[in-house]
C-alpha cells in the first residue's frame, strides 16, 4: 500500500517514515482493498509531554477512515492508530460478508 506521509513544520527522518509504511503496510491483511493512505506528523508547541499528533488517513472504495492519536513518540501513535485501524476495517469487513 502506498502511505503519503507528511510531516508539518518538521523534517521526518527515513527510519520514522519506514516505521510508519511498514506499519501501515500490516493493515493489508485485514482488509486488501485499500485505495491509499494519507499520514500526517505534526509537533504542537506545548510544555504537555504529550504534543506529537499523529493523524491517518485511510481511504477504501465507498468510505474513508480518520484516526488521530497524540502521544509521547511518533511510533506510539503510528501503533496505536494502526490498531484503531484494524477495528476499523475488521468492522467493515464484516459488515460487508453479512450483507452479501
Amino acid at each position: 500500500m502506498k502511505v503519503n506521509t507528511q510531516a508539518v513544520n518538521f523534517n521526518a527522518d527515513k527510519k520514522l517514515i519506514d516505521f510508519i509504511q511498514n506499519r501501515m503496510d500490516k493493515l493489508d491483511m485485514f482488509y486488501d482493498k485499500v485505495i491509499q493512505s494519507d499520514v500526517f506528523l505534526k509537533v504542537e508547541n506545548t510544555s504537555d509531554k504529550e504534543n506529537k499528533i499523529f493523524e491517518a488517513r485511510v481511504e477504501v472504495p465507498g468510505d474513508s477512515f480518520i484516526v488521530k492519536k497524540q502521544c509521547k513518540t511518533f511510533e506510539e501513535g503510528a501503533d496505536m492508530a494502526v490498531s484503531s485501524l484494524e477495528r476499523q476495517l475488521k468492522r467493515r469487513k464484516e459488515k460487508l460478508r453479512t450483507h452479501m
